[in-house]
């Protein structure tokens, strides 16, 4: 793995990373930095390479190619010093299902070493969160419905304090309720200086929590931006026209990008990037539009543009355009 410049302001800096699997790329020269203090959503659909990048930065598989810095450490020489630094939650919790929630504390306060955590701190910490979750202490994990058991998986990450806690699709299968909580507590997290990686295909509960987002298609970046700048910048116009006989896509002299574009007779729906929502007002003097609405795409609106976009078109399909 090559060197790279440790950015002081990322808690995380992947450059150029790739990762092969026998005849299929997991990663595609993949480059991402996530801030400190970020709750940073990392989007794709099954196989985009979400876990494989998790596993990269917890030392767990070793890149192809490129240079990754977790905590000014590298995975590769450092695996074992990040595993103790950062919390991790995956989408199914390895827990001894013969231990009670205070056993399982206990049990992992071993491997976090107490110069680090301080005497007993780990233990404290987890029965505090535990306690906050409404966990019982004796109970054995076994007897836990699946959103008690997820909040043991993340008690047991945040306990160590972490400055970093990773998070592989941890409301999967949990209820609305349980599912919220354990999301708004990653708000909490970040307010408080430390940084939360978010890897989830619950596009609408990211949106709800998430300051920084990327997607990843079959292993590549698409997009990697602040959630704030990615609403003011993107656009759903529908385009209603005075004939059936207009263009799918909006003329290339206007100041935008089309992210996707759907075509019925007399109207349009384009997905457009733009520097502000007075650029795409330039498309109603374009000749034959008859009326503009303009309206602000939710987060997995524009997920399901950039995604649709890149798959191919289906030989039976007329009638619609989709540029990337």
């Amino acid at each position: 793995m090559t060197t790279t410049t440790n950015d002081p302001n990322a808690t995380i800096s992947i450059e150029n990373v790739s990762k092969h699997y026998r005849d299929q790329t997991a990663l595609d020269g993949l480059s991402l930095k996530v801030p400190e203090g970020a709750v940073f959503g990392l989007l794709g659909e099954n196989g985009a390479g979400k876990t494989t990048t998790l596993s990269i930065l917890l030392g767990l598989i070793r890149a192809d190619g490129g240079a990754v810095r977790v905590l000014g450490l590298d995975p590769e020489r450092d695996g074992l010093a990040i595993r103790r630094r950062v919390g991790y939650v995956p989408e199914q919790p390895a827990l001894y299902d013969w231990m009670t929630v205070a056993e399982a504390g206990w049990f992992a306060a071993g491997f976090h070493p107490e110069p680090v955590t301080g005497t007993g701190a780990y233990q404290i910490r987890y029965a505090e969160l535990t306690q906050g979750f409404g966990l019982p202490p004796n109970r054995k994990i076994k007897a836990l419905s699946k959103g008690m058991r997820a909040k043991v998986s993340l008690s047991l990450a945040l306990a160590s304090a972490p400055r970093l806690l990773i998070l592989d699709e941890p409301t999967s299968g949990l209820d609305t309720m349980v599912r919220r909580e354990f999301l708004e507590s990653m708000v909490d997290l970040a307010a408080n200086g430390q940084t939360v990686l978010l890897s989830s295909h619950q596009i609408a509960e990211v949106e709800r929590v998430a300051s920084h987002v990327a997607l990843l298609h079959q292993g590549k970046l698409i997009l990697s931006e602040p959630l704030d700048d990615l609403r003011a910048h993107t656009f759903s116009l529908a385009v209603n026209f005075q004939s059936r006989d207009h263009d799918p896509a909006p003329p290339s002299g206007l100041a935008m990008e089309l992210i996707d574009a759907a075509d019925a007779p007399r109207q349009a729906r384009w997905l457009v990037r733009a520097r502000d929502r007075a650029a795409c007002e330039a498309v109603r003097a374009l000749p034959g539009v008859e009326s503009l609405q303009i309206e602000s795409p939710s987060l997995e609106d524009v997920y399901i543009g950039y995604m649709r976009g890149r798959r191919p078109e289906p030989t039976s399909r007329v009638g619609s355009a989709h540029v990337a």
